[in-house]
């Protein structure tokens, strides 16, 4: 199966391509940041942030995405655990 792999640490995504990834995928900013990141704790934690700010801050700080995303016919899953990737008609 062809697809295309993005290092979002070596090619940042956009705030805008973010959000469209998400929403392909029906995912909140909430469901794909990383926790354990240093990032999240300075940027992150304990700050109350709506949806966009947390998608600005995933975008200035790539490493708080949570991956591999992967997209399909225009669909998308987080592929944590690898099952998700059925949703994708991938077995």
């Amino acid at each position: 199966m062809e697809f295309k792999s993005i290092n979002p640490i070596e090619e940042p995504l956009s705030f805008s391509a973010l959000k469209d990834l998400l929403q392909r995928a029906g995912l909140r900013p909430e469901e794909v940041v990383r926790t354990k990141e240093a990032a999240y704790k300075q940027y992150v934690a304990d700050k109350n942030l709506s949806g966009d700010a947390l998608l600005h801050v995933i975008a200035a700080h790539p490493e708080l995405l949570q991956r591999p995303i992967v997209v399909r016919a225009g669909k998308a899953v987080l592929a944590r655990p690898i099952e998700n990737l059925k949703k994708l008609g991938i077995r």
